[in-house]
Parts: C-alpha cells; sequence; structure tokens
C-alpha cells in the first residue's frame, strides 16, 4: 500500500508559533535521519488526522510529499492533546532503501473460529500481542503478519516462535524469552459447568452403599 501525505518545511519553530499554528489546523512535525539534517515540517489536520486511522500508516512506508519533491519515510511517534481529538506533534524517519529498518507491524488473527478450541472446545481466544516487533530491508517490509489459528487446541497458546514469517523478514528480539501471541482458554462459566456435568455423572454412577 502506497500512502502519500503532504508537507510543507516549516520556518517557524518554538512552543508559541506551535501554537498558533495549530490553533490554524496545521500539525508541527519532523522528519530526520539519514545524512541530511532534521527537516521541520509543517501538515495539514484534517487530512493526517484520517490517515492515522488507517493501520497501514502506522506500519508501512509512507511517502512525504514536500513542497513537491517526495521522501520515503515511516512513521515513529505521534503525540495527541490529552483530552481532545487533536494531533499535536508527528514524528517520522527517512529510510534508506539499503538499510533494514526495525518496524512493528500489526498481526492479522485468522480461522479462530473454526479451530477445535472453538467449535470443539468453546474456548474464549485472547490476543495477548496486537503487534510484532520485526527487522527487514524496507522493500520487504509487510503491511501485516498474519497469525492462523485454525489448529489451535483448547487450553493451547501458540507463542512467537510458532508464527510463520514473511520471508526475508525475521523477529527483532532482544531477549531469549518466547512471548504468548495467543490463548485459547474455556470461560469460568463453560468451567463451572463442565466440572458440574462431570460431578453428576460420577455420582450417577457411584455404587450405592449396603
Amino acid at each position: 500500500m502506497n500512502i502519500t501525505f503532504k508537507a510543507t518545511l516549516r520556518e517557524q519553530q518554538g512552543s508559541s508559533a506551535s501554537r498558533r499554528l495549530r490553533r490554524a489546523g496545521q500539525i508541527p512535525g519532523i522528519i530526520y535521519g539519514g545524512e541530511q539534517k532534521a527537516s521541520p515540517i509543517l501538515m495539514d489536520h484534517n487530512e493526517l488526522f484520517h490517515l492515522l486511522k488507517k493501520e497501514a500508516f502506522h506500519s508501512t512506508l509512507l511517502s512525504a510529499d514536500i513542497n513537491g519533491k517526495k521522501e520515503t519515510v515511516v512513521l515513529r511517534d505521534t503525540q495527541w492533546h490529552p483530552y481532545k481529538q487533536q494531533v499535536m506533534h508527528l514524528d517520522f524517519q527517512r529510510i534508506d532503501a539499503k538499510q533494514a529498518i526495525h518496524m512493528k507491524v500489526p498481526l492479522h488473527f485468522v480461522n479462530g473460529e473454526i479451530s477445535p478450541a472453538v467449535k470443539i472446545g468453546g474456548c474464549l481466544i485472547a490476543h495477548v500481542m496486537t503487534e510484532l516487533d520485526i527487522k527487514c530491508l524496507p522493500k520487504h517490509l509487510p503491511e501485516f503478519i498474519e497469525v492462523d489459528l485454525s489448529k489451535l487446541e483448547a487450553n493451547q497458546s501458540l507463542h512467537v516462535s510458532h508464527l510463520v514469517l514473511p520471508k526475508n523478514v525475521e523477529l527483532a528480539q532482544h531477549t531469549d524469552v518466547d512471548p504468548v501471541v495467543v490463548s485459547a482458554t474455556q470461560s469460568r462459566i463453560d468451567a463451572e459447568a463442565e466440572a458440574a456435568a462431570e460431578q453428576v455423572q460420577q455420582e450417577g454412577g457411584a455404587t450405592p452403599a449396603a
């Protein structure tokens, strides 16, 4: 997915200038990285507000159209107003096509409804993780990583090591811990009902005392 947003180079800097720009419907931001020095930019709040609602805007390569010149960037940080639906500042990083990047990409869970855990076990599936930290060259960056739950059994968990990563993509983990991605557990009500049914069966099958 190719997402482009428009920006202009920002001349006015400082907190008071930023307040004036925000009142005028603009968002101050910055693009950093690479051999160039950091570039203060200015963006339309309405455009970026709607783009930020798109999942891909947070995890894929973006094209910043700055005064008609395009740069490839990724979103690194978003600052929101404490209680208003207002974006206060955006940070972007320039991307070098020859340098591997670290990115958090979303996990898309599929086939949970046909898994044995749900169809047979009546389990609830808990998504413990919703994104994964990966490392790859920019051209190999996936929009998301699919997690197939079709074989998930009752009371079973899938860990990061169980995930099938796209070609040329690797985990960007810094520890030997293997985190849980998703787990299937019976609800408390179902578990209590099952225990009660077992108890009734056991009592019904017991040999009467002489």
